[in-house]
């Protein structure tokens, strides 16, 4: 993953552990306050979150501890890597777009952030400026040009 989505994960994990969990059990003290815990929603609704959110610090947990970092601005060359930012132009619609190729825990389409398991990234690793690579998606297939390659 990018020093950036390891800082994310850690602010995640220690707004989770810190705000978070004593937030939930304030909560479940306040609804076991209420008495009969059997017909009590507002515990059972608090202990769901209880359970939800010590899952995804355990996740989280697991995802730093074996994480590995790399720091994309060390890298360079013109071959699409983990970390590369690539430009692509839609060889049908003449459409260009931009993605940078990022771990699964830091991807978002809407910041043009891509999982380097995603179906584009697994068809772009390896190309160079120049190539043509065709992806399947949902929609169905899509051709790419390679315009550029950058790491930063």
């Amino acid at each position: 993953m990018t020093p950036a989505g390891f800082r994310q994960l850690e602010d995640e994990h220690k707004r989770r552990v810190s705000v978070e969990r004593p937030r939930i059990i304030r909560a479940i003290a306040e609804a076991r306050a209420h008495g009969d815990l059997s017909e009590n929603a507002e515990y059972h609704a608090a202990k769901e979150q209880q359970g939800l959110n010590e899952s995804r610090i355990v996740e989280i947990e697991a995802s730093l501890s074996h994480a590995e970092v790399i720091d994309i601005s060390k890298l360079s060359g013109d071959i699409v890597t983990f970390g590369a930012t690539v430009k692509l132009v839609d060889e049908d619609t003449d459409v260009e777009v931009s993605y940078q190729i990022v771990g699964e825990n830091e991807a978002d389409v809407k910041q043009a952030l891509i999982s380097v398991k995603s179906p584009i990234a697994r068809a772009l690793i390896g190309k160079k400026v120049g190539d043509s690579v065709e992806v399947t998606t949902p929609g169905g297939g899509k051709s790419y040009e390679i315009l550029a390659v950058q790491f930063r």
